[in-house]
């Protein structure tokens, strides 16, 4: 019975790596782990990953045949199948779940849209950019103004506990500088990122898809990678109507 990862070096791609790594930690008992790099120049729409995952994205997982879509669903699928402090079974699971939802309802869409308009999109001029730019900034700081409120009661999302509510939020908040999404007004939530990158899980985690000299700091050449895949991706024309197109 293994464990099949497919995923690859992006914010939702890192949640189910350090996942991993996070229950290693925990001493659960995982499988077989087979890690799968996809790249997202176009092996999410051949057809051996739109069996495993019809929504052509990343991450997927396949365990004992079954197929888990979704990084927030597989964080959940994981911690139920491997029971330690990441994912409460008890009742304490409602104190997780809802910041789990909140991460994939807000944070995720916010913080990518901003990121999308600052960084990768390239058929729109600067006044066409100007309108989302300040809606998806202002948003983000909101919610980074949330999660500061509730880091004001404890050290980690959920409780005094590090949860999978902290690994997918922090996978996008990670990227603060890269999405020009200024943090540093809420020192709680600085403290925090600061807090969750010092774990050897995350360490771990993190180093799946680019060079170990890299994991905090891209260089120039890696930047500009991610410029022209991300520009590709974001482009109104690579939009696909269609999943068979």
């Amino acid at each position: 019975m293994s464990l099949e990862i497919y995923t690859g070096a992006t914010p939702n791609g890192w949640k189910i790596t350090i996942m991993i790594e996070e229950l290693r930690e925990a001493g659960a008992q995982l499988p077989e782990v087979n890690l799968h790099s996809v790249s997202l120049g176009g092996d999410q729409f051949t057809d051996a990953f739109t069996a495993i995952n019809p929504n052509q994205k990343i991450p997927a997982i396949v365990h004992d045949g079954r197929p888990i879509i979704e990084s927030c669903a597989i964080l959940q699928y994981l911690g139920e199948q491997f029971e330690t402090s990441r994912f409460p079974l008890d009742e304490r699971r409602w104190d997780v779940i809802p910041w789990l939802y909140w991460q994939a309802a807000n944070v995720g869409p916010v913080f990518g849209n901003k990121l999308s308009y600052t960084r990768y999109i390239t058929d729109a001029n600067d006044v066409e950019k100007a309108h989302p730019l300040e809606r998806f900034d202002k948003e983000a700081l909101r919610l980074v103004a949330v999660l500061d409120h509730q880091l004001a009661q404890h050290d980690y999302i959920c409780g005094d506990e590090f949860t999978v509510a902290d690994i997918a939020t922090w996978c996008w908040f990670r990227s603060y500088k890269w999405a020009k999404i200024d943090i540093t007004t809420k020192p709680r939530v600085v403290d925090w990122v600061h807090r969750v990158r010092a774990r050897p899980g995350v360490e771990r985690g993190i180093s799946f898809g680019v060079p170990k000299d890299e994991i905090d700091k891209f260089s120039k050449e890696r930047r500009q990678q991610y410029r022209q895949n991300g520009a590709g991706i974001a482009s109104n024309a690579a939009l696909k109507s269609d999943i068979a197109e």
